[in-house]
């Protein structure tokens, strides 16, 4: 379970490697972008109350203002720091004893991504942009304490669609 390291007073050890990366990934999207997604939303929304299904029609509601909000807030800068010990991303720290197996995607410009799989099933990966890292030497030394996932070749399905529709 990850510590909170400004609550608990955590060592992390001495600190190897550290870049900040943005809280998400933050989409920029036009007018059209805007108006197509009403649309759908609308339409979702209208075929849920013919269907008499009014909780999806709430969820696709909660959905839309939950996503308009999401949009108004720029995202925050939070440090990545690999340390001998484990890993630190914003405020929380991570023992490689919590963690089961790293990966790096690497398809510049678009895909700069260093991927963690974690033993938690509410929250079973990490993604962190390499963003102008070299990943190099980030795979040389988490190999020292973690095991390389060589099957992960692409990008998760959840992260292309996000980006595919700018979510």
């Amino acid at each position: 379970m990850p510590q909170d390291i400004t609550k608990e007073g955590v060592n992390i050890g001495k600190i190897v490697y550290q870049w900040t990366v943005k809280e998400y990934e933050e989409h920029v999207r036009d007018r059209r972008w805007y108006w197509l997604m009403g649309i759908i939303g609308g339409a979702l929304v209208i075929y849920a109350i013919i269907a008499a299904n009014y909780l999806f029609a709430l969820v696709i509601v909660l959905f839309a203002i939950i996503l308009f909000m999401h949009d108004m807030v720029a995202p925050i800068e939070v440090p990545f720091v690999l340390t001998e010990t484990g890993m630190v991303l914003g405020k929380k720290y991570y023992r490689f004893s919590e963690l089961k197996t790293f990966w790096i995607i690497y398809n510049p410009p678009e895909i700069k991504n260093l991927y963690f799989s974690l033993d938690s099933f509410v929250k079973h990966r990490l993604q962190v942009p390499l963003l102008d890292v070299d990943p190099r030497p980030i795979r040389d030394f988490l190999n020292q304490y973690l095991q390389e996932d060589l099957e992960q070749e692409e990008e998760p399905l959840s992260d292309r669609i996000g980006r595919l529709f700018k979510l």
